[in-house]
């Protein structure tokens, strides 16, 4: 684990006193600019409210990192930390569950790109907590988790409601830190939020002694900065070149974008090499939204559930530019199967990632965006040597298209057989914008919402890709709608993802946040159910529910607006009625148990053998 806690420059991260980039600023963050009055008043506030404790510490370094929003759930051990809260103009999110704000604090550092924060007490508080952080860490999402302890004098004791946090959570963090003194707390606090939203992002934690919050201090916190490095964010200028000669020697070439790319907000330049030298771009799931789904080079995204002509076209590129990506199983299928004749070149700010699961013919480090433009730059010089042009790639290109043709997202619509959930995630789409957020459990339900949803910006695919934590959807809808209060935000949920963190409906409904949860309704655990039919000869153990609640009912327990979807002739104006509720909405779509997700590669299989049907299992 020593390799995922490096921490390279981000050229692209932003200090939080500096102003969002254009385009990024939402309307409560503009109503909430601070003009010299404004300034002169927190002063003034800061001067009538001085630091006295580790708590107060604690809060004033979020305030000084910018920090808007957390999301906790109150305890002893935390407390203090909670009374400090209390007179700061952050505002707090009171969670059902320690996972749901752990969750939360996640989908808000994705739409944001800045670091989500989490708050919950010691013992039992904490391990709540460690899901979700194990999800941020996965999907390196920048997360800042600042968790309760009993007093110092206790810890090692068995103490009431202790645990050795540190200990539980150093493998699923990038860095994390015990707190054990007054007067460092807030500059622990302050290098957590610098860590986590650093490089390549990742979660952080604090624990935090109730003798450290309560003990005396004046030391304030200053806002992040960015911890030194020695990692480069431009890759080395003799490599970009070579990698340059390797794309324009290339007969097939193929870009295949990753999350990487989305956490160096590199989409635009990602979307200007490949437009400008005309190269089709397929991504994983992580990176889903990274180049627009619409756009003629576009494959959508590749792996187990990806699309047959992203598949397809990474089974036969001649050249592969992964950028921002780890090259995880789900993706690649049997790796000696994976891009077989492809010269490889791998984009990574991570150096532990270049040549970890697929080997690296050009490994390039550095950040994504800073190294795309040096690929970009270095192109012409590489098609001049080698008496080529972007022109030679027109037959591959064509190609491509054709697979587009003959490997078609499609399903059928049988008048005698109940609703299709594909059609429920293209009708949601077709009247919601097109920047609307959507987050998702996990299960055939989250593959559905990739492959019917056409994603055009970055940062509006929600969801829990390298853990695969069923629940996640509908706290990451909280956390997503906190985050950008004035965007859509859809839900797909599965009935058995729904039923593990629906105690939600209690945030959003006391918050009053306008969120839309579509639960796909098979009335099973519907992904092991598809497995158990495909590889163990039927035997549907523990995946099937013989009885589930009326979700739309519970919804109206919860106070949220119930709707319950079954005709087809109905789901338009369900669905709107829906949408256009201003509040928490939940609508139960029974949806045919028998639907499978297809295409499908088996694990560890090859990619070019995707099956569009079981029989082709």
């Amino acid at each position: 684990m020593s390799e995922r806690t490096s921490t390279p420059t981000n050229p692209r991260y932003r200090e939080p006193t500096e102003s969002p980039t254009e385009g990024e600023q939402t309307e409560t963050e503009e109503s909430n600019e601070t003009t010299p009055e404004s300034a002169d008043q927190a002063t003034d506030e800061d001067e009538q409210r001085p630091v006295t404790t580790g708590a107060q510490a604690t809060i004033r370094a979020l305030e000084a990192a910018g920090v808007e929003h957390v999301f906790g759930v109150q305890g002893g051990a935390i407390m203090p930390v909670y009374d400090a809260l209390y007179d700061s103009d952050i505002s707090h999110v009171t969670m059902a569950h320690e996972q749901g704000a752990a969750h939360a604090a996640d989908a808000y550092g994705q739409v944001t790109g800045r670091p989500g924060i989490c708050m919950a007490t010691s013992g039992p508080g904490a391990t709540n907590l460690v899901t979700g952080i194990a999800d941020a860490n996965m999907d390196s999402d920048p997360v800042v988790a600042l968790t309760g302890q009993v007093p110092t004098k206790f810890v090692g004791n068995d103490a009431f409601q202790e645990t050795d946090t540190v200990g539980v959570t150093r493998p699923v963090t990038k860095t994390n830190y015990f707190a054990d003194d007054p007067n460092t707390v807030g500059a622990t606090v302050s290098d957590a939020i610098a860590f986590a939203g650093t490089g390549r992002p990742g979660p952080t934690l604090v624990d935090l002694p109730k003798d450290v919050t309560t003990g005396e201090t004046s030391d304030e916190a200053a806002s992040p900065t960015a911890p030194p490095t020695d990692e480069p964010p431009a890759a080395e200028q003799e490599a970009v070149e070579s990698a340059a000669r390797a794309l324009a020697e290339a007969d097939r070439p193929l870009i295949l974008s990753g999350g990487g790319v989305t956490k160096g907000e590199a989409s635009d330049e990602v979307r200007a090499f490949a437009t400008e030298f005309g190269i089709p771009v397929t991504t994983t799931m992580p990176g889903i939204g990274t180049f627009p789904e619409d756009h003629d080079l576009s494959l959508s995204w590749a792996g187990m559930h990806g699309t047959g002509y992203a598949n397809m076209a990474i089974s036969h590129t001649d050249c592969l530019l992964a950028i921002g990506t780890r090259f995880d199983d789900r993706l690649t299928g049997g790796i000696e199967t994976f891009a077989p004749d492809a010269t490889v070149v791998h984009v990574d700010i991570d150096p532990a990632e270049i040549s970890k699961n697929v080997h690296a013919d050009h490994p390039l480090i550095g950040d994504a965006g800073t190294v795309v433009e040096q690929l970009h730059d270095a192109m012409p010089g590489a098609f001049s040597a080698t008496e080529r042009s972007a022109d030679d790639y027109e037959s591959w290109c064509e190609t491509c298209t054709g697979w587009k043709e003959t490997y078609r997202q499609t399903y059928d619509t049988p008048d005698d057989e109940p609703l299709k959930p594909q059609f429920v995630v293209e009708a949601t789409d077709e009247l919601t914008p097109d920047d609307t957020l959507v987050t998702t459990g996990v299960g055939q339900h989250q593959m559905w919402a990739a492959q019917y949803w056409t994603y055009t910006e970055p940062r509006t695919y929600i969801s829990s890709h390298g853990l695969g934590t069923m629940g996640y959807g509908l706290p990451a809808a909280i956390g997503a709608k906190v985050a950008a209060p004035d965007r859509e935000v859809v839900c797909f949920d599965g009935d058995g993802s729904f039923l593990m963190t629906m105690q939600g409906l209690s945030v959003a409904v006391r918050e009053n946040l306008d969120i839309t949860v579509v639960v796909l309704n098979n009335e099973a655990i519907g992904m092991v159910r598809q497995w158990q039919d495909a590889f163990f000869e039927g035997r549907r153990m523990a995946s099937e529910y013989p009885w589930v609640p009326d979700f739309a009912m519970l919804a109206e327990a919860f106070g949220a607006k119930g709707f319950t979807l079954r005709e087809y002739e109905e789901t338009a104006d369900t669905l709107r009625e829906a949408i256009e509720y201003d509040g928490p909405s939940v609508v139960d779509a029974y949806i045919d148990p028998a639907e499978n997700v297809f295409p499908i590669v088996p694990s560890g299989g090859d990619n070019a053998r995707f099956a569009l049907t079981e029989d082709q299992l």
